[in-house]
């Protein structure tokens, strides 16, 4: 399987009309092994060690990614290979209110991934204290240092079962940065 084949496909897909995710998890084509694609840590993709420059087929592969236990794929209805993934598929990189009473907070992603911050994308840390949002279906994004200092400052300490929490809310969901060591 080559780049040039997938892209290919999905062109057929897409056929320029549309921005949808298309249905992955609808998918079970066979498996066609591996091909050299690794989405870094800092959310930068590379193939066969290039970084890829155009932003627009970064987000086309974006669209077909599917995690499968511990591994990634990226898929189209008739074939699925297996990919790197440093940490998360994505990297969430900027936050705003969405509305003048800061109720529902507006997050996106490095590959313009955008959906209110809310019960349905939970914020949950690794065992390094990283953090990270599920996007959709499993896949999740690392939370930006930037975007984390952004909301220690926005989020307010509140008193829980665990001691000094710096919590926020969004959608009437309040979403947890961690208990403050005293």
């Amino acid at each position: 399987m080559s780049l040039e084949n997938i892209t290919s496909q999905l062109g057929k897909l897409a056929d320029g009309k549309s921005s949808k995710i298309p249905p992955v998890e609808l998918w079970d084509p066979p498996y066609c092994g591996e091909i050299d694609i690794v989405i870094k840590a800092n959310g930068d993709w590379f193939y066969n060690g290039t970084i890829f420059k155009r932003l627009a087929l970064v987000k086309l592969f974006a669209s077909v990614i599917k995690k499968e236990g511990d591994d990634y794929f990226l898929v189209t209805p008739v074939e699925k290979v297996k990919i790197v993934v440093e940490q998360a598929p994505f990297v969430l990189t900027k936050w705003e209110w969405q509305d003048t009473e800061q109720t529902n907070m507006l997050v996106c992603t490095n590959v313009d991934d955008e959906f209110v911050l809310d019960k349905s994308h939970p914020l949950t840390f690794d065992e390094k204290g990283e953090m990270y949002i599920t996007v959709r279906r499993n896949l999740q994004a690392k939370v930006h240092r930037n975007v984390y200092y952004q909301w220690v400052e926005a989020a307010q300490q509140v008193e829980t079962q665990k001691g000094t929490e710096l919590m926020f809310t969004s959608a009437d969901y309040d979403f947890s940065l961690g208990v403050i060591e005293e």
